[in-house]
């Protein structure tokens, strides 16, 4: 016991690492959990330090023992078989997730949040908070990044500017989950014309399948914020499944909803940044890392859910 503790010391809302890895293998040894690469000549062993890591990517080529499961699990990390590059999960067309298995998780979010889903309109309520506050952490990384604001990303911009009010407008007046769902899809549409033109891109079209780097950085990214919106929720104790917004017969949906809450902040510019500048994969991956950290949006995810399960069953919309 006196080891599982020592493993849990960092808060997952302040942990630092995730993990993408591809042709290796991943093991215990000496009380640590290694990747193993084989090199020309010789074998080359990584430390992982899973204390301080969220989310495991086990991408192509790869596999894990028992005994790294045991340790991962330990320490509270979440682990996802994932295709080449990130995407997609390996679990049909959710977004599933091996999660720790643990007894001792907190109650009191999971009953919080069943006390109001029941209720569709406070289910309702709890997703127009949601997009609230997606655009307030957007304003305010997008507000002080000076890293974004070198690449030509404004948030006075008057354009942008009338499109966040537009959305607050609707947001108000909305009345059920089909105009809160065709709002949002106009946000999003407006967002990325924007960032396009801001960041001098070029021609884009938004595309899942697409083989175009811009496409496959969207991807990859949002499934790195699918990993941090996992990772908030199994911490809380909250099944994915308990949606607000998106599909609600989607075992996995709430996880897509509370990746809304940093995905356009972070993952939306960066992609076309390191797209139009060629970037590789890692960087990119690296890029979103560093952001993630420096914005605080483990603990911005962790912060919203938490205020939502306790306050959206009392009527405080707050």
């Amino acid at each position: 016991m006196e080891q599982l503790t020592d493993l849990k010391a960092i808060l997952h809302s302040k942990r630092a690492n995730m993990y993408y890895l591809e042709y290796c293998r991943v093991m215990q040894k000496d009380g640590r959990v290694l990747y193993l690469t084989e090199a020309e000549k010789q074998n080359q062993y990584f430390n992982i330090p899973i204390a301080n890591t969220t989310v495991l990517l086990l991408g192509t080529g790869t596999s894990i023992t028992q005994a790294a499961m045991r340790m991962l699990a330990q320490a509270g990390v979440l682990v996802g078989f994932c295709g080449g590059g990130g995407t997609p999960l390996l679990m049909a067309n959710e977004v599933e997730w091996m999660t720790p298995q643990s007894e001792y998780r907190p109650t009191e979010y999971l009953q919080g949040w069943l006390g109001f889903w029941f209720q569709a309109e406070k289910r309702f309520t709890a997703g127009i908070r949601i997009q609230q506050s997606r655009i307030a952490y957007l304003e305010k990384v997008w507000g002080k990044d000076r890293d974004l604001q070198n690449e030509g990303i404004d948030i006075k911009h008057p354009e942008l500017q009338n499109a966040l009010n537009r959305y607050r407008e609707r947001l108000s007046v909305a009345e059920k989950h089909a105009d809160l769902l065709l709002t949002e899809a106009e946000l999003t549409k407006s967002l990325y014309k924007y960032i396009v033109q801001a960041t001098n891109f070029g021609d884009f079209k938004r595309e899942r399948e697409g083989e175009d780097k811009a496409n496959g950085f969207l991807n990859h990214g949002n499934y790195l914020a699918y990993g941090l919106a996992a990772t908030t929720l199994w911490v809380l104790g909250i099944p994915h499944g308990f949606a607000v917004m998106h599909g609600k017969t989607r075992r996995g949906a709430l996880v897509f909803d509370v990746a809304d809450l940093i995905k356009d902040a972070i993952i939306l510019p960066w992609a076309f940044i390191c797209a139009k500048e060629g970037a590789t994969e890692q960087e990119f991956r690296q890029q979103c890392l560093q952001a993630f950290t420096d914005h605080k949006s483990l603990e911005y995810m962790f912060d919203e859910v938490k205020s939502i399960a306790l306050t959206t069953e009392a009527g405080n919309d707050a």
